[in-house]
């Protein structure tokens, strides 16, 4: 079964624009890559098991933007120049209302 799920895992961060593509993504960088599939494998057995056992439904929402994260993202950089010296124009430094 860890096998299979595995391989499946593999499969799903291959695929383009796939939330389990940006999971993984994400936990490379701090698990390297065979934690990072066994990860992938794990979310994959938790989804299943929803799927099987709570007769859930499967929506794949696709590697969406979250729009808040982007915003805080942009302030602790700002901060993080901001206090390492740097000084930020403020029409460089509003935030980007599309985001």
């Amino acid at each position: 079964m860890r096998r299979l799920l595995c391989q499946a895992a593999q499969a799903g961060v291959k695929k383009k624009g796939s939330h389990l593509q940006g999971l993984f993504r994400r936990l490379i960088v701090r698990l390297g890559y065979v934690k990072a599939v066994w990860a992938i494998a794990h979310r994959l057995c938790r989804i299943i098991w929803n799927v099987l056992h709570e007769g859930a439904r499967f929506i794949e929402h696709g590697e969406a933007v979250n729009p808040k994260a982007v915003r805080r993202a942009i302030q602790h950089h700002l901060t993080t120049l901001r206090r390492l010296g740097y000084t930020i124009p403020q029409e460089a430094a509003a935030p980007n209302p599309s985001v």
